[in-house]
Parts: C-alpha cells; sequence; structure tokens
C-alpha cells in the first residue's frame, strides 16, 4: 500500500495510458486533418526539411511532442494517438479533482464532494457547440487533436496550484501556452506569482518564458515565409464570424454547454460573491481577505474563464476565427463551477432549509429530513434537466464516431495504395492530386510536405506538370496520371491502379 500511495502519479499515468490504449483500438478511427499535419512536422524536422508554409496553422505543442516521435517512423502515429488521447482523457480527471478540493466537505460526508467531482467530469466530457454547429468534445479526442490535451494542461495547472506544486504549475501553464495564444496572459499573470513567491525558481521561470517566443515565431522564421505564419494563416478563414463578432463570440461559448450547466455554474459564482456582508464590499482588500478558500477560488475561476472569453472576443474582432474548440479551456472552467454547485447543494442546502423549518410544530429531525429531501429534489431537477441534451450529444458523437471509422477504413485504403504503388513511383511521375481533406494523410505517407500537394489550375496552366489523381472510390481507390508530358511519360507509364476491398 505504501508503494502505491508513494507511486501514485506515476501508477495514475500508467493506467490512463493502458486505458488510452484500449479507446484508441476500440474507436477504430484515425487522426484529423491537423494532426496528419503535424506528424508530417516531426518526420520532415528529423529529414532537416521542416516546411511550415500553409496548413495546419504552426502550433508549437504537437511539433514538441511528434518530432521525438517521429524517430520511431510509422509508429508515431499510434504513439501521437495514445498520447493525444491520455492527455486528453487527464481533462475530467483534473475537473473532477478541483471540484473535489472546493467542495471542502468534512471526512463524514465527503460523498458531497465525490458528487461534485463527478458532475464537474461529466460537464467536461459533455462539452458541445450545441445541434448543427459542430462536433462534440468526443470528436477531438478520437481524432487525436490538441484543443482537449490544452483543457487538461489548463486544468492541471490549476490543480497542482491547489495541491501547492507551484513548479508543476507553472510548467503546465508553459506548456498550455505552446498550444493556445490565449493562455499567455494566464502564464504572465502566474510568472508573476511564482517570481515573488519561488525565488528559486526564477532561472526556470525565464527559460520557460524564453520557449514562448523561439517555438512560436523563432521556428516559423526559419521554416516559412514569414516568422508570423500561425496568425497570418488564421486571417480570412472560412469558419470565420460573419455578423457581429462580438455576440457571435458568446453565442459559440454560450452553446458549448446545456442551460442547465451555465445555471449551476452561475449560481456557484453569485454565493461565492454574496457570502461577506455587504458592507465590506466599500472595502475591497478586507472584502477578498474575509473570503474563504473555496469562495475565493470559486471567484477566480470564474474570473479566468470570463478573461479567457475576454481574448477570445479580441482575437475574433482582431480577423481570427474563433471557432468554439477554441473556448473549450473556459468550457471546462464552467463544468468545475456546476460541479462546485452540486457539491454545496450537498452541504449548505440541508442545513439552511432545516434552519428555517425548525419551528415548535416541526421537530428538528423532521425538519432535517425535510432539508434532505429538499437537496435530493434540487439534485434530481439538475439531472434530468440534463437528460435532452445529453441524449442529443449522444446521438451526435454516435454518428459522428460512425463517421470517423468509415474515414479511417479510406485512410487504411490510401495506405494501402500507397504502399502498393509505391510512394517512389508515384513522385517520380508528378504532382499527387487529392482532395484537400486527404493532403495531410497522403503527405504523411509519402514524406512530403503538405504544400506539395496543393494543386493550382492557374500554375499547372502557366507551367504544365505531371499529375497523379488520387480519388476514392465507394470501397476502394484509384490512381492514375493526368496531364502527363513527354518529359513524364516515362515515369508514368502504365501508372493506373484501382484498388478495392
Amino acid at each position: 500500500m505504501d508503494f502505491v500511495i508513494r507511486y501514485r502519479w506515476l501508477l495514475g499515468a500508467i493506467g490512463l495510458l493502458v486505458v488510452s490504449v484500449g479507446v484508441v483500438l476500440w474507436g477504430g478511427t484515425r487522426p484529423g486533418y491537423d494532426p496528419y499535419g503535424w506528424l508530417v512536422w516531426g518526420k520532415l524536422t528529423i529529414h532537416w526539411n521542416l516546411d511550415t508554409n500553409g496548413a495546419p496553422s504552426w502550433k508549437p505543442l504537437a511539433y514538441v511532442i511528434t518530432v521525438p516521435l517521429a524517430v520511431f517512423g510509422h509508429y508515431a502515429l499510434w504513439m501521437w494517438m495514445v498520447i493525444a488521447v491520455a492527455v486528453s482523457l487527464a481533462g475530467p480527471i483534473f475537473a473532477w479533482r478541483i471540484a473535489f478540493w472546493l467542495t471542502e466537505s468534512p471526512p463524514e460526508r465527503r460523498y458531497a464532494s465525490y458528487a461534485a467531482g463527478a458532475f464537474a467530469a461529466a460537464a467536461v466530457l459533455g462539452i458541445a457547440p450545441g445541434v448543427g454547429l459542430g462536433v462534440g468534445y468526443s470528436h477531438f479526442i478520437f481524432s487525436a487533436q490538441s484543443d482537449t490535451m490544452i483543457v487538461s494542461l489548463c486544468l492541471a495547472a490549476i490543480d497542482c496550484h491547489l495541491c501547492g506544486r507551484r513548479r508543476w504549475a507553472f510548467w503546465l501553464w508553459v506548456l498550455a501556452s505552446l498550444g493556445r495564444p490565449e493562455a499567455w496572459p494566464f502564464l504572465g499573470v502566474y510568472t508573476v506569482y511564482v517570481w515573488r513567491v519561488i525565488p528559486s525558481m526564477r532561472k526556470w521561470v525565464l527559460a520557460g518564458l524564453a520557449l514562448i517566443p523561439v517555438l512560436w515565431f523563432g521556428i516559423p522564421a526559419i521554416s516559412a515565409k514569414s516568422w508570423f505564419v500561425a496568425g497570418n494563416n488564421a486571417l480570412h478563414s472560412p469558419r470565420e464570424l460573419h455578423g457581429s463578432k462580438l455576440t457571435g463570440t458568446i453565442q459559440r461559448f454560450h452553446h458549448l454547454h446545456a442551460a442547465p450547466v451555465w445555471i449551476a455554474a452561475t449560481i456557484a459564482t453569485i454565493l461565492a460573491f454574496i457570502s461577506v456582508p455587504p458592507a465590506l464590499l466599500r472595502h475591497p482588500r478586507e472584502w477578498w481577505s474575509r473570503l474563504p478558500h473555496r469562495q475565493r477560488w470559486t471567484l477566480i475561476l470564474a474570473a479566468g474563464a470570463l478573461s479567457w472569453l475576454v481574448i477570445e472576443i479580441a482575437f475574433v474582432l482582431h480577423g481570427w476565427p474563433g471557432v468554439p474548440r477554441y473556448l473549450f479551456e473556459p468550457a471546462g472552467v464552467v463544468a468545475v463551477l456546476a460541479g462546485i454547485f452540486v457539491g454545496r447543494v450537498i452541504l449548505d442546502l440541508p442545513s439552511l432549509i432545516a434552519s428555517r423549518l425548525s419551528r415548535p410544530r416541526i421537530k428538528p429531525p423532521l425538519a432535517a429530513r425535510l432539508g434532505n429531501w429538499s437537496a435530493l429534489f434540487v439534485l434530481a431537477v439538475l439531472v434530468v434537466a440534463m437528460v435532452p441534451a445529453a441524449r442529443t450529444a449522444l446521438r451526435s458523437e454516435r454518428l459522428d464516431l460512425r463517421h470517423e471509422r468509415a474515414r479511417a477504413m479510406e485512410i487504411n485504403r490510401l495506405s494501402t495504395v500507397v504502399k502498393r504503388v509505391g510512394a517512389a513511383r508515384i513522385l517520380a511521375c508528378g504532382q499527387p492530386d487529392i482532395e484537400i481533406g486527404y493532403q495531410s494523410v497522403l503527405a504523411w505517407y509519402l514524406g512530403v510536405k503538405i504544400g506539395a500537394l496543393y494543386v493550382s489550375p492557374t500554375y499547372n496552366r502557366l507551367h504544365p506538370h505531371a499529375l497523379v489523381k488520387l480519388l476514392p472510390l465507394s470501397n476502394g481507390w484509384v490512381v492514375f496520371s493526368s496531364h502527363v508530358t513527354a518529359s513524364s511519360a516515362p515515369a508514368c507509364r502504365g501508372l493506373h491502379f484501382v484498388y478495392r476491398s
């Protein structure tokens, strides 16, 4: 038992990796468009041929993982999926832990903290843009995206701070800042805190801060046309908001949770704010110092979520798309706040109701029972109100998983085609031409940059060259040469391959 307690974090990480392997195998999906592009970055880097122009948009967090994985060859694909799923699944766990700690239930009523954590974890997994507005949280887990990973990093940083692990919290904010620029201000605030509280860590703080500009701008400066390639690629996105960018961004954020979650989180925040006598509001410092730890952190979390939203609104006004997944991080914090509400209902509502009902005609035992029933009633209403949204989300996720498994089958067939035809023969004939949704996948299997697969009709008209078209069939692929020139004719001769499975 001492061994388990001593190495609980290591054992937990190993267990999470094992579960992630099972999820990857059961899901039967493949990474999305961007993760294949990140894997291409890693492969090109170890061959000293990195090119970050074009899609996917530059993200240092993915890069620092895929480069060391690239030395494992084609196994890097599976290793990335397992790592991405493991980190993403840690998000609900850290949400559970934060809600658990901030409920602050006594040992004899620890069940309140467990209920708070369970609701927070479920609310994180239930994040979804709403019907018809996009895919839900599990889509990004099964497709090995980085967005759910960054949610986990942010929640883990908060949890580590609450547990007194300040150094871990700082480096987790650094990693989150390598994934999304919205995290930079939070890293800045935490840097000031760590600089003052832990002087011995200052050299590491400087090193961590130096990583941000080096990885975000330094690598693109030597591998792209512009050091600001990530920002340039994000401009004029087809997913950019039209109409009011302010209200549009707020609506996107609002749609990430069902109404009961928002109501619970709002009530938790309001209760934390009004818990101190109103007279102290005239003296903010005294009011803040009088706040209990739980309520103080409830307000900090609410302010953090609101700050992330304000930053995203600023980005959208600048011209960047502000898609819903960029707001997953504050949505994760909202889930924690809703969990805190559940915990406080269990702890505080029974005694509050009992004290109000304790009159000469109502004996204390009966008043206590009525208080407990009131808490159960509130929780039952909350859970029942979540059912329609949960059913809709589950139906949507089931359909999305079916679609992703069909896509995985297409990718497996494409891999077989590349192996049978030969990457060298395809490239010798001409420029591969495949629909955009499979460009990063084909680039991974061919070992070329994604930009090499962008076919421009205008450029091809001015500079005629052979194309190797790869077209999906109902259950396979067909490969054939097109626009063959005299110089490319020998290499393209007989290049026609149909694969069905």
